[in-house]
C-alpha cells in the first residue's frame, strides 16, 4: 500500500466565515479506488477541488495545513498549478463536452500543451477512448458532434479527455448522478480497471456506489472526516455510530 497524496491537518474557510474542512487528515491510497462519501455539505468536493487547487477560483479566506502530492506540498504559493491540473485531472457530476467533435475534445488539453504530431494525437485519442470504454462506440465517428452522443457516452468522453493527458490522479464529483443504470455500471467498471494505471478519487453519489466501489474510504460530516478505512470494513464493521447510522440508512 503507497499513498499516493496525503492531506495533513487541512482546515478550509471560506470568505463567507462557512468553515468547509475542519483539520483533515486523509491519505490518497495509490492505485485504488479512494471514496469519500457522506451527505451533501460535508467537504467532499471542497476536498477534491483543494487536491487541484481548483478552490482558488472560489473565495477561500484561509487554508492552513499541507497537501503533499510527489513529495511537495502543493498549497505552497510556488506550485504550478497548470502542471498539477495536469496530473490531477478532475471530471465534474454532469457531463460537460465541449462543443466540438468527439476527437477534438479529446486532443483539446494536448494542443494547448503544444502537442501537434498528427501521428501522437491519434494515438492519444485512440488509448483514451479505449481506456474510457468508448472507442468501439464512437471510432467511427469521431467527426461527430460530441453532443451527439448518449449522455453517458459523454461522460465517459469527458474521461477520455482527462486520460488523453496521461495523468496520475483522476477525481471524479458524483460522475453518476445524471446516468442511468447501465451508464453508471459501465463507468464504475471501467473505474475498477483503471486502478491499475491511475489513482482514483471518487465521491459517489449515494452509499450504494460507494460500497461497490471504495478500496478505501472516508465517511465526511459537517466539514469532519469521521471514520476512514478500507471500504469491506467501513461498510461492513463501521466503529463510528455517525458512520454506522449513514451507511445503515439511518439518517441522511
Amino acid at each position: 500500500m503507497s499513498v499516493k497524496i496525503s492531506v495533513q491537518n487541512l482546515t478550509l474557510m471560506y470568505s463567507d466565515g462557512v468553515e468547509s474542512l475542519r483539520d483533515i487528515s486523509i491519505d490518497v491510497i495509490e492505485n485504488a479506488v479512494n471514496v469519500f462519501f457522506g451527505p451533501s455539505g460535508g467537504g467532499k468536493s471542497t476536498l477534491l477541488r483543494a487536491l487541484n487547487r481548483l478552490n482558488d477560483l472560489a473565495d477561500v479566506a484561509t487554508a492552513v495545513g499541507s497537501i503533499i502530492f510527489n513529495g511537495k506540498n502543493i498549497l505552497e504559493p510556488d506550485t504550478n498549478i497548470i502542471e498539477l491540473r495536469r496530473k490531477v485531472g478532475m471530471v465534474f457530476s454532469r457531463p460537460a463536452p465541449l462543443p466540438l467533435s468527439i476527437y477534438e475534445n479529446i486532443i483539446y488539453g494536448l494542443r494547448l500543451m503544444g502537442e501537434r504530431s498528427k501521428a501522437v494525437l491519434d494515438q492519444r485519442v485512440e488509448q483514451a477512448l479505449r481506456q474510457a470504454v468508448l472507442w468501439d462506440e464512437v471510432y467511427d465517428r469521431l467527426n461527430d458532434p460530441a453532443s451527439a452522443i448518449s449522455g453517458g457516452q459523454q461522460q465517459r468522453l469527458c474521461i477520455a479527455r482527462v486520460l488523453a493527458l496521461e495523468p496520475e490522479v483522476i477525481m471524479l464529483d458524483e460522475p453518476t448522478s445524471a446516468l442511468d443504470p447501465v451508464s453508471t455500471a459501465k463507468i464504475e467498471g471501467m473505474l475498477n480497471e483503471l486502478k491499475s494505471r491511475f489513482t482514483i478519487i471518487l465521491v459517489p453519489h449515494n452509499v450504494q456506489q460507494a460500497a461497490r466501489t471504495a478500496d478505501y474510504a472516508g465517511f465526511f460530516l459537517q466539514s469532519k472526516l469521521v471514520e476512514y478505512a478500507p471500504g469491506k470494513e467501513l461498510f461492513v464493521n463501521p466503529k463510528v455510530k455517525e458512520t454506522q447510522d449513514y451507511v445503515t440508512g439511518r439518517f441522511g
